[in-house]
């Protein structure tokens, strides 16, 4: 009897260990996996984001902090945003025009960096052997464009300069690809488009400048993120802005290199994002009160024309500048 007793203390006093082990495992797990974070990041199939991830030096920055970097492609910014808006990405870099249809929807985001203009990167095209000559020949005609993106107001300020009413013209709303579909048909007349879709399209299949965005636009790119995320992550959107930064300064210099890795990221062939990359600017900069008067004047016209449900205070969406101070 005294062994049985003897035995059953055992394992009860085993039993009794076990538990305590399990319960310890059970407590330290919700703290390691507090201690790994991760940062998402939307990015489309170009710009520095997209040569950021290709070269690999952010993870390397934040693997000492404990943070995976988790990307995802989008096709376009109004997707991007939309992303970011429903808690899919922390962090992305879109156009002028997706924040303006974004805020006017609610989305909670904020702007946290812009590169300098880039006009020559969005364009109006024809095919080759278009009659069309110039902008003011696309009244009564089909112009296929992704809506909410950079190029609306392109088109916008294009045809106010050409003396066109935009209701004068048929706004298709295609994505890319499926812009790109239908304008090799010939089921709409123009396209407007960005790059690296522009560069493809000129280089594959001989599409023709009407105008692009020169005299007419800034074509800014914008980083931008979900404002909860910012707000707690203040060092770490600092940290991407100067990963950012870095990675201009080296594209600036290196245009060979920038194709090469652009390629490689977007399975676009060398000439075409080559061409593309010519006309990039780099040089990322804290966002300015003259930037945001310029968006402003976007969604002032985005308004004017119904083309989002109300009038929006552009500035309402900046982030505090202390937020992004070192910590």
């Amino acid at each position: 009897m005294r062994i049985d007793q003897k035995r059953a203390s055992r394992r009860h006093t085993l039993g009794l260990l076990f538990a305590a082990g399990v319960m310890a495992a059970s407590s330290s797990a919700p703290a390691q996996a507090q201690a790994r974070q991760e940062v998402r990041i939307g990015y489309q199939k170009y710009g520095t984001l997209t040569l950021l991830k290709g070269r690999g030096t952010l993870e390397q920055r934040l693997a000492s902090r404990n943070v995976t970097v988790k990307w995802t492609e989008f096709p376009a910014g109004p997707q991007l945003l939309e992303g970011l808006n429903v808690g899919s990405v922390d962090f992305g870099t879109v156009g002028e025009a997706p924040p303006i249809f974004a805020q006017a929807a609610g989305a909670n985001l904020v702007y946290v960096g812009n590169e300098p203009p880039s006009p020559g990167s969005e364009a109006i095209v024809v095919p080759k052997d278009s009659r069309l000559r110039s902008v003011a020949d696309l009244k009564g005609k089909k112009v296929a464009l992704n809506k909410g993106s950079n190029v609306h107001y392109l088109l916008v300020k294009a045809l106010e300069k050409a003396g066109v009413d935009y209701k004068d013209i048929s706004v298709v709303y295609l994505p890319p690809a499926d812009a790109r579909a239908a304008f090799e048909r010939g089921a709409v007349d123009a396209w407007v488009i960005w790059d690296p879709f522009l560069a493809a399209a000129e280089k594959q299949i001989s599409a023709r400048v009407l105008a692009d965005g020169k005299g007419l636009v800034a074509n800014h790119q914008f980083y931008l993120a979900a404002r909860p995320y910012a707000e707690k992550n203040g060092e770490i959107i600092r940290i991407l802005l100067e990963e950012i930064a870095k990675v201009d300064d080296w594209g600036a210099k290196n245009p060979k290199e920038v194709a090469q890795i652009l390629a490689a990221q977007t399975g676009l062939d060398v000439d075409v994002v080559a061409l593309a990359a010519s006309r990039y600017s780099y040089g990322v900069k804290p966002i300015s009160n003259e930037v945001l008067e310029q968006q402003q004047k976007l969604a002032d016209a985005f308004a004017k024309l119904k083309l989002i449900p109300k009038p929006i205070a552009v500035k309402d969406a900046q982030l505090p500048a202390k937020q992004l101070a070192a910590q």
